[in-house]
């Protein structure tokens, strides 16, 4: 008798061969081939199709037979049996950690039946994405049920207006599921976009003290995630993803209905709109949530047809492709061209134009809406099938990869033995034949996505009129001395130069051993490359500069194909490169930023802050806080991608110099928010909340204060940043987690975590370079500080040069009230009453100790001035200021509203202290320096110049200096 897997392909037959005793050491179970009635030779195909599926027969058998007694595999899995069988599972449920267990083996042996019956193609995606996504609305309502009511035992019921009857009632919490979950076509291992809401403002009753509901439901939330998302011995439910919620991971957990009505009505973006197309009630009370979802439908369909969702869908389609070529996901079924998301794209294009008129497009499910499109006369009949036949293609072939392992991934294997496995459940002979299918279906999809997306002013590779001369001089088909006189007359100034460099490039072992796909390119890209160079005053010094970048990506040739189809890139390449040395090694060091250059306008319109956040929020939406090491890459792009908008636009002159250091502050500030998200998830996720003395969750309660000129406002293009952390958290007390920890513990790993994100270097480079020793005791002190630790340290141990340091500092990150608890301890420091001459004195020989370390040595002062820390500099501006500062705060309190030089020096204009003549001339003074040093820093050149530069604001400086410091 032939063994059962003998039919299967002989890679999956030699692994399940190989397996097959250590699954069954005792034999098949009767009760599975018999009461279930499944042949050994399925039971031998399951095993081959996946890890899971053998892995849970092997581990636990006794829970697969459960499911087997509770229903047969071969019957489908509807709503109705799941939530019967939670049920089931409940019974056994006396306290939150029971309940953490019995949602963790709910969720074993229901994914077990749903990705058999999937991969064994037994159901149909119909049936799988509505049993995964009624799956998960089982465990969020049932999870949520129980830990409402014993958050009702501990805290009281919170009660407020009715949304229905507007009469007094307790009130539900609502969970809005979004994205796949929302539209019930959800993945077979997926995380989960919720939403959290409850109808309005009152309080507990009944508890042993009252809550605000705001309150009540903030930690009935975190307690709701941490049922379904904390990893414990049986796994985990869901990786629950919060941050579409509105201001994201640094918004409220739970908002009331009018706080989300006014968000969206005031502030929601296109792509929150995007995304609300598919949002659902999934939880809680389904009275009340009707309500609210009846309350945002204006915001998602506009009464009118509304075109403008083309612009925005091509814009976030725009920033997918950035990423596909930054991760290289051309092998995602999802992200890639062709995938997924084009057709989901496509279909909410439609829904979002036209669905306020056509009320039929408001529905949730993508393939009922394509028969939408058709019935309406939207898309023809042909795309349609095409467009259906793909996705129902894809979202198979994405759970077979899924089921596998039962692992979120969208990408296509490279081994053999999986693409075996791919093949064989996908229904082919061979995974060639998978392929091909494959990249017919992508390739009609790719077609309809940009016929229907793509935008008219999109140019079209245009063969404009090129000089034969150019091609003639990179294939070296034209003389040496031809070449150089070609190059002279069309305005090249350093000819030789630039014919040496490139014979170097083209003779270079990197550009000989090209293939034959990236050689084609190459010659392409070079002579219209050389042609533009003509356009800028210096061609040869510009084309030193472009060379390191064509260096950079010789085997990355889609930035070639990038910078050949976009006239307009190139242009603004050639100009960026041609007027700073440090920008061209940016785009050298990393040439994703060439994304960058295809609009001009955004690149010389950096955004402000508001729009910062947005954009970083939208850019890490799609990568869980878990995976530290893609957030770290990413924010290291986006980091960069702005401050290149930010050089850009101070290179073209549209913006002053107060402008550039407003903007490379903000973007520091919206980057350390961000990871304090990261950092203080990650680690609840491990430990839990920290607990403040009356036992219940911070928020985090976690500050950073910025220090220096990123307190100062005053960030350079490679400025490190100064912090100092701290909390207001009992450190007494620990976290509420699985695995606790004390509290202080908790916020000493929070701060190295956030070092650890800013400083390490990973292969796009460090975040930010950080110093610490501002804090408390210096580098000797604790990482993190208590905020009453830091006011006692300031109050008794300062040393006078730590309040010239405080006169600069701000909060600039992470939780309001511990921000604001700062600024008044900040306040009062500077406020206090000090013997001026005593304090003159200690300023003074701090900056003489100063100048004598970092200064030119006197004896090379008439080469050599130091911008910075030389008499006359911008060091002594930033002391007779800070001196100022803390010897007349204690009469004008209104002197420490601010931390930066320019608005401390009008403050101390207006306020008296000095005439407001010499306080404009002491701004224009650092001005004038300050930009001189930004100005340079885009050139690669030091704060050191000629030692006769600036007479008269050194002049006017030390005389200012003798006057406020001497005198």
């Amino acid at each position: 008798m032939s063994a059962p897997w003998s039919a299967l392909p002989s890679p999956i037959a030699e692994e399940v061969a190989e397996c097959w005793e250590s699954v069954f050491p005792e034999g098949v179970p009767a009760w599975l081939i018999e009461d279930e009635a499944v042949p050994e030779s399925v039971l031998a195909d399951a095993v081959g199709r996946s890890l899971f599926l053998r892995q849970t027969l092997e581990r636990h058998v006794d829970q697969v037979r459960q499911a087997v007694g509770s229903r047969l595999l071969s019957e489908p899995t509807t709503p109705e049996y799941l939530v019967m069988r939670w049920q089931e599972y409940l019974e056994q449920v006396d306290g939150e950690r029971a309940l953490h267990s019995a949602l963790r083996r709910f969720r074993r042996e229901v994914q077990f039946r749903i990705i058999w019956r999937d991969l064994l193609r037994w159901a149909d995606l119909e049936e799988t994405m509505a049993a995964a996504s009624a799956f998960a609305d089982t465990c969020i309502d049932g999870a949520l049920n129980w830990l409402y009511q014993d958050s009702c035992e501990q805290f009281g019921t919170p009660y407020g207006q009715d949304p229905v009857t507007g009469e007094e009632a307790p009130q539900p919490l609502v969970v809005i599921g979004m994205g796949k979950l929302g539209g019930r076509e959800l993945n077979v291992s997926s995380d989960i976009d919720l939403i959290f809401a409850f109808p309005g403002k009152g309080e507990t009753r009944g508890g042993r003290r009252s809550l605000d509901n705001q309150q009540f439901f903030i930690r009935l939330g975190q307690r709701l995630i941490q049922a379904l998302d904390q990893i414990t011995a049986d796994g985990f439910v869901f990786r629950v993803d919060m941050r579409l919620r509105p201001y994201g991971q640094s918004g409220a957990l739970a908002l009331s209905f009018a706080a989300l009505e006014t968000y969206y009505q005031d502030q929601g973006r296109d792509w929150e709109r995007y995304a609300m197309v598919k949002s659902r009630v999934v939880a809680g009370d389904q009275r009340a949530g009707q309500v609210l979802m009846d309350s945002l439908r204006p915001f998602v369909y506009r009464k009118y047809i509304d075109f403008s969702a083309f612009e925005s869908l091509r814009s976030m389609k725009a920033m997918i492709s950035r990423e596909v070529r930054r991760k290289g996901l051309e092998n995602n079924i999802k992200l890639g061209s062709g995938g997924i998301r084009e057709i989901e794209f496509v279909v909410q294009a439609f829904q979002l134009i036209r669905g306020g008129r056509d009320r039929e497009l408001q529905q949730r499910e993508l393939l009922t809406i394509l028969k939408e499109l058709e019935a309406l006369e939207l898309l023809p009949s042909g795309v349609v099938s095409e467009l259906r036949g793909a996705y129902v293609f894809l979202r198979n072939l994405e759970h077979a990869l899924q089921g596998i392992e039962d692992k979120q991934t969208q990408t296509l294997p490279e081994d053999d033995l999986n693409r075996a496995r791919i093949a064989l459940i996908m229904g082919f002979d061979s995974w060639e034949d998978c392929q091909t299918v494959l990249d017919e279906h992508r390739e009609r999809v790719a077609t309809h996505f940009a016929n229907i997306i793509a935008s008219e002013e999109e140019e079209e590779a245009g063969e404009s009129e090129l000089a034969e001369e150019w091609q003639e001089i990179w294939l070296a088909e034209m003389d040496d001395e031809s070449a150089r006189d070609w190059l002279e007359e069309q305005g090249y100034e350093n000819p030789e130069e630039s014919c040496r460099e490139l014979t170097e490039l083209r003779d270079s072992r990197t550009v000989e051993t090209l293939q034959t796909q990236g050689r084609k390119r190459l010659n392409q890209f070079m002579p219209v490359l050389l042609d533009a160079l003509t356009e800028v005053e210096n061609p040869s010094q510009t084309l030193s500069r472009v060379l390191q970048l064509v260096s950079a990506i010789l085997r990355r040739t889609a930035y070639m194909v990038l910078l050949l189809e976009n006239p307009g890139a190139r242009t603004q390449l050639v100009r960026l490169c041609s007027e700073s040395p440090w920008v061209a090694q940016q785009l050298a060091e990393t040439p994703l930023l060439l994304d960058e250059l295809l609009n001009a306008e955004s690149l010389y319109t950096p955004p402000a802050k508001e729009e910062l956040q947005d954009d970083l929020r939208q850019q890490m939406l799609r990568i869980p806080f878990e995976d530290l090491e893609e957030q770290m890459e990413s924010l290291r792009h986006f980091k960069k991608a702005h401050i290149l908008r930010v050089a850009a636009s101070e290179l073209k002159g549209t913006l002053p110099l107060m402008k550039v250091s407003d903007y490379l502050t903000w973007i520091a500030e919206v980057v350390l928010d961000h990871v304090v998200d990261v950092a203080f998830a990650n680690l609840v996720s491990r430990h839990g909340y920290p607990r403040r003395s009356d036992g219940s969750a911070c928020e985090t309660d976690f500050a950073i204060i910025g220090y220096g000129k990123l307190g100062g406002i005053e960030l350079g293009y490679t400025s490190d940043l100064d912090l100092v952390f701290v909390h207001k958290a009992d450190p007494e007390q620990s976290t509420d987690g699985e695995k606790p920890i004390d509290n202080a513990v908790f916020f000493t790993r929070l701060g190295q975590r956030i070092v650890h994100i800013l400083s390490t270097q990973t292969p796009s480079g460090q975040l930010y370079e950080v110093d610490m020793r501002l804090r408390p005791s210096g580098n000797s002190g604790l990482l993190v500080t208590t905020l009453s630790a830091f006011e006692k340290y300031q109050r008794n141990d300062a040393w006078t040069w730590e309040h010239q340091a405080l006169a600069r500092a701000r909060g600039v990150a992470g939780c309001i009230e511990t921000l604001e608890a700062f600024e008044a301890i900040r306040h009062d420091i500077l406020c206090q009453q000090r013997d001026r001459s005593k304090l003159r004195g200690e300023v003074v020989e701090m900056r003489e100790k100063m100048r004598a370390s970092l200064g030119t040595p006197e004896s090379r002062r008439s080469e050599v001035f130091h911008i910075k820390h030389d008499p006359g500099g911008i060091v002594d501006i930033e002391f007779m200021v800070q001196y100022l500062m803390l010897a007349w705060c204690s009469d004008h309190p209104e002197l420490t509203q601010w931390s930066d030089n320019i608005r401390q020096m009008e403050e101390l204009g207006r306020a008296g202290v000095l005439p407001v003549e010499d306080t404009e001339k002491l701004r224009e003074a650092f001005i004038t320096l300050r930009s001189t040093i930004h100005r340079r820093a885009l050139q690669n050149l030091n704060s050191q110049v000629e030692g006769d530069a600036f007479p008269e604001e050194r002049d006017y400086i030390q005389s200012m200096w003798k006057k406020v410091m001497r005198d």
